[in-house]
Order: C-alpha cells, then sequence, then structure tokens
C-alpha cells in the first residue's frame, strides 16, 4: 500500500488548522488504498521517509526561513535518504505573518538537492486562514494522496 508522509512543523492555531485541512483531505473516503503517516518534523525519521511513496511538508515561515524543526528534519533525513528517494513526489504549505518567500525558497532548494518532484502548487497563507486557505489545503492533501492512488 502507498504511503504518504506528512511531516510538519505545528506551533500555533494558525498551523493547526492548515494541518487538520491537509490530514482531511489526505484521508477523505474517496482516496483509496493510501496509508497516511502524520509525524511532527522533530520526531520524523529517516526510516519514515524511506518508508514513504510521498510526502507533505507544512511549516510556518519564521524570520523568512523555514522552522528550525523543518530544518532540522532535513538535517537528519538528508545524505541518508538522498539516493533512495530521488523522484518521489511531494507538496508543501507554509504559513506567516509577513512573508513565506524565503520559505519556499529554502523547501525548493532543500528538495530540488533530494530530488524530489514537486506535484502541487504549494499553498501560502498570510495571517489568520480563511476559508479560501482552508480548503487550498485540503485540496492539497487530497491531491498529493490520490497521486499515489494512481501508482
Amino acid at each position: 500500500m502507498p504511503r504518504l508522509l506528512i511531516v510538519h512543523h505545528t506551533p500555533s492555531p494558525g498551523m493547526q488548522a492548515l494541518f487538520e485541512q491537509v490530514v482531511a483531505g489526505a484521508t477523505t473516503d474517496e482516496i483509496e488504498g493510501v496509508e497516511v503517516v502524520r509525524r511532527a518534523a522533530l520526531s520524523a525519521t529517516a526510516s519514515d521517509v524511506l518508508e514513504a511513496d510521498g510526502y507533505l511538508l507544512g511549516t510556518p515561515a519564521n524570520l523568512g526561513y523555514i522552522s528550525g524543526a523543518l530544518k532540522h528534519f532535513f538535517d537528519t533525513i538528508y545524505y541518508p535518504c538522498l539516493d533512495s528517494t530521488a523522484g518521489r513526489p511531494f507538496g508543501y504549505y507554509v504559513h506567516g505573518n509577513e512573508g513565506v518567500e524565503g520559505a519556499q525558497r529554502a523547501i525548493r532548494s532543500i528538495t530540488t538537492g533530494l530530488s524530489w518532484q514537486q506535484v502541487a502548487e504549494p499553498v501560502t497563507v498570510l495571517g489568520a486562514p480563511d476559508k479560501a486557505d482552508l480548503a487550498a489545503c485540503w485540496e492539497l492533501g487530497a491531491t498529493i494522496a490520490a497521486g499515489l492512488m494512481i501508482e
């Protein structure tokens, strides 16, 4: 059974709301035969990454960059997963109060190094998430999970 790994850093109510919608989309009844595994960024391991077929990443934009927790995740898994996960699909969502460009740039840079393939447009949210932001996160979760159904 294909496995989707959701790696997230969820330190705020806004991030929690986005995370819940990503999970709801990935686990909707229309998605069949995909196991969804959720890991906080500080507890996700190289084994989690190696056992997954696709990835969904969630982070706040902190001081113009990804969270320290997501950076730690990437630092931990980068070399152990470098060759074995090339070509795997991923998507991501970012929440910030003043800008998310630096966080997006960091995710693109690191995932390019890993040779992961971005298969959905990222969801970026500034300020408090609204209905459209939540719907976009639901769609992101459903899209990434549905892509694994096809394989």
